[in-house]
């Protein structure tokens, strides 16, 4: 009696390619990505030769005119600005955030105080107020 062997084919599929193809493009998108805190307006921002920079926060309102103002991303105005930091805060489940303040350069000082106004009835003592850095000497 002979027997016979039948060879049987040995597939080995070899994953280090796909892997390190899948590593570069995690990689790229990373590196490309670019993550905005603002909701995508573009402001001239005072210049102040003291600033620091400050963490992500959590609550930022950004001020262009007494009838445009963004609480995070949402849009509202001065009349509606107390009721909006509420419905926020509630919403996105905000403990104590830091409160950062950022306006146009042109906005009347006015508006400013009574934006701090409006935070300070909501119990928020500290407000960081967003500058660009100065530049030169003067």
């Amino acid at each position: 009696m002979m027997f016979e062997r039948r060879l049987k084919p040995h597939i080995n599929v070899d994953l280090t390619p796909l892997i390190d193809v899948v590593f570069q493009l995690v990689i790229f998108f990373m590196i490309s990505s670019v993550f905005n805190t603002a909701p995508g307006i573009t402001l001239d921002l005072p210049e102040s030769s003291t600033s620091e920079n400050v963490e992500i926060s959590e609550l930022r309102l950004t001020v262009l005119s007494e009838d445009e103002i963004y609480v995070n991303k949402d849009l509202c105005d001065l009349n509606t600005l107390e009721d909006t930091v509420i419905l926020v805060r509630e919403r996105d489940l905000i403990e104590d955030p830091v409160v950062v303040l950022d306006g146009e350069r042109s906005i009347p000082y006015q508006l400013m105080i009574k934006m701090l106004d409006t935070l300070r009835r909501q119990g928020y003592e500290a407000v960081n107020l967003v500058t660009s850095e100065k530049n030169g000497d003067s």
